[in-house]
């Protein structure tokens, strides 16, 4: 949400240096790379996700179909004569199927390196800022520096 004040639209000296880095692709400090590499791991993060999903969905499709076949089994009609009875086993405990560990690994990986991304934009604008400020000391010195040659000047 866009506001009439912003807080950096003041500021408290005369100059305003603006230094802006190369390489940006907007105002945001994400270089084109990095913009890149973070639409493939968002990409990849994504798809991540919605193979968990759909592993978990066909998973529990599965475990639905084997408990219907427990109640309401099928009768195998076979092609040749039996002459004995086959029974089925019976089930012991409810065992999930899949492991989600292989999953969650990989979707935690690519949160680690989306968010390592974003430390790596706000380290750069946190050092384009102090370089902004180190640029307004040093003008500021000058100024000082100029003001006491025209002191010396003048006596």
């Amino acid at each position: 949400m866009a506001t009439a004040f912003q807080i950096n639209a003041f500021q408290n000296n005369a100059f305003q240096i603006v230094i802006t880095p190369t390489g940006r692709t907007g105002g945001d400090g994400w270089t084109k790379e990095e913009y890149k590499r973070y639409k493939l791991l968002d990409k990849k993060l994504k798809k991540a996700e919605q193979a968990k999903i759909e592993a978990v969905r066909t998973d529990a499709e599965k475990r639905k179909q084997t408990f219907r076949d427990l109640v309401d089994p099928q009768p195998i009609v076979a092609k040749v004569k039996q002459n004995e009875v086959e029974s089925k086993p019976k089930v012991s405990v409810d065992i999930p199927s899949i492991d989600l560990t292989k999953y969650d690994k990989d979707i935690a990986n690519l949160e680690r390196k989306i968010q390592d991304l974003y430390k790596a934009n706000a380290l750069r604008q946190a050092q384009v800022a102090i370089e902004a400020k180190l640029a307004i000391l040093e003008a500021k010195r000058l100024a000082e520096l100029d003001d006491e040659e025209a002191i010396l000047l003048l006596l």
